[in-house]
């Protein structure tokens, strides 16, 4: 009768088995983010249109419940996943966790608890600010901008955890990690842009360098920086177009619902809740960033975003410049692009003023000078978006 013997396995190739058998699952804190991250995104659109077409009427509006809803689900989440990683045994999810302050857990867990935090200290602030100073009169009063700090790191967390996730999964697990990467990214786009809402949201704007500059600013380094980070060859193209849709969706949805403002003086009666208008047009310059960094890969990184900065910007100007007259005309004024929409505190007597393009530069050469900046502006961008790419791309954490 033969005898066998039993060979003990080495504890980390074990550890490895486990590790690729979890990972080719999608953890639960993976969906709970882009859930957070959701909820967030429309109650922020869903914020701005209620200030527009109702006004502040109190802090317990469903807008800014939908906003804070993400970031409890955040903390909760984040709180959970660090406490059990802290104490738990399982070697693998000690390995892949980062000590802070004598706490483990997923980097990204601490990114997105730190965003969650602010973000709900940020609710009693701005009650504060608007009991002691009134109402707003621009989108990034000090109260905002805290929240929209916590917004963007919580929606960083959220990027990170994911992309930890991905790195650590193969087959149809990565494939549909680099999905919610994507859209999370297409979420993480569509903040940065109603951050900018008040220069690239007016359309009168289209012929001004200021326009160029802030979309410069903003689009090139969460386009390219998602694009590096899923490693997908169109990722900057597909998530233009999941912002262009969700967008578009929220431009034809919202005016579906019933609302009346209820502050004065209300100079235009509303009867739906008003959309934030058309969407920038941004799918034809990711599609530029996808081809050049496609067909110079080889190429060192600063002419690469040099490169991609300059396509980008040139096509962005091509496109939209002669789209901003057909959006002064009277055929833009429908449901789809909502160039007859106003707010309650906009007289009649102004609506004309929505439909001329207004020259932010005062001078020739302050455009011209406006425009090189809107370059250097893109080309810091698009790097600072390929060096977070990289780092994200390397993330095990």
């Amino acid at each position: 009768m033969a005898e066998s013997a039993r060979i003990a396995m080495p504890a980390s190739i074990a550890i490895g088995e486990v590790s690729s058998s979890r990972a080719s699952a999608i953890p639960w804190y993976i969906w709970s983010s882009a859930i957070a991250v959701t909820s967030t995104t429309f109650g922020l659109y869903w914020d701005i249109s209620w200030h527009g077409g109702i006004g502040r009427d109190t802090f317990w509006t469903p807008a800014h419940l939908a906003i804070q809803l993400g970031a409890v689900i955040t903390g909760i989440c984040c709180a959970y996943l660090i406490l059990h990683t802290t104490f738990s045994t399982d070697p693998v999810a000690q390995e892949h966790s980062v000590r802070i302050w004598g706490f483990r857990g997923p980097l990204g867990a601490f990114v997105a608890a730190w965003g969650g935090f602010c973000m709900l200290t940020s609710a009693p602030y701005d009650n504060w600010w608007h009991n002691s100073f009134g109402l707003d009169v621009m989108i990034l009063s000090p109260p905002h901008v805290v929240l929209l700090i916590g917004i963007f790191v919580m929606g960083l967390g959220g990027l990170i955890l994911t992309t930890g996730q991905m790195n650590r999964s193969v087959g149809a697990a990565r494939e549909k990690l680099k999905g919610i990467l994507l859209y999370s990214g297409s979420l993480l786009l569509c903040l940065l842009m109603m951050l900018g809402y008040e220069y690239i949201g007016d359309q009168t704007l289209m012929h001004s360098a200021i326009y160029y500059r802030v979309l410069g600013m903003i689009a090139p380094v969460v386009l390219i920086g998602v694009s590096r980070a899923s490693g997908h060859r169109w990722a900057s193209t597909i998530v233009a177009a999941i912002y262009t849709v969700l967008w578009l969706a929220a431009n034809l949805v919202f005016p579906l619902f019933p609302a009346h403002a209820k502050l004065g003086p209300v100079f235009t009666p509303i009867t739906h809740m008003v959309p934030l208008g058309f969407p920038v047009l941004l799918l034809p310059g990711a599609f530029v960033l996808d081809v050049v960094l496609n067909r110079f890969s080889r190429m060192r990184d600063l002419w690469k975003a040099a490169m991609a900065a300059a396509g980008f910007l040139a096509v962005s100007i091509a496109v939209n410049w002669p789209f901003a007259y057909f959006m002064m005309s009277p055929y833009a004024r429908n449901r789809v692009f909502a160039m007859n929409e106003f707010t309650y505190n906009t007289p009649p007597s102004q609506y004309h003023l929505a439909w001329q393009l207004q020259a932010y530069e005062k001078t020739r050469m302050e455009f011209w000078i406006g425009i090189g900046i809107a370059l250097v502006a893109t080309a810091i961008s698009a790097r600072i978006g390929m060096l977070w790419g990289d780092w994200m791309h390397r993330i095990r954490r």
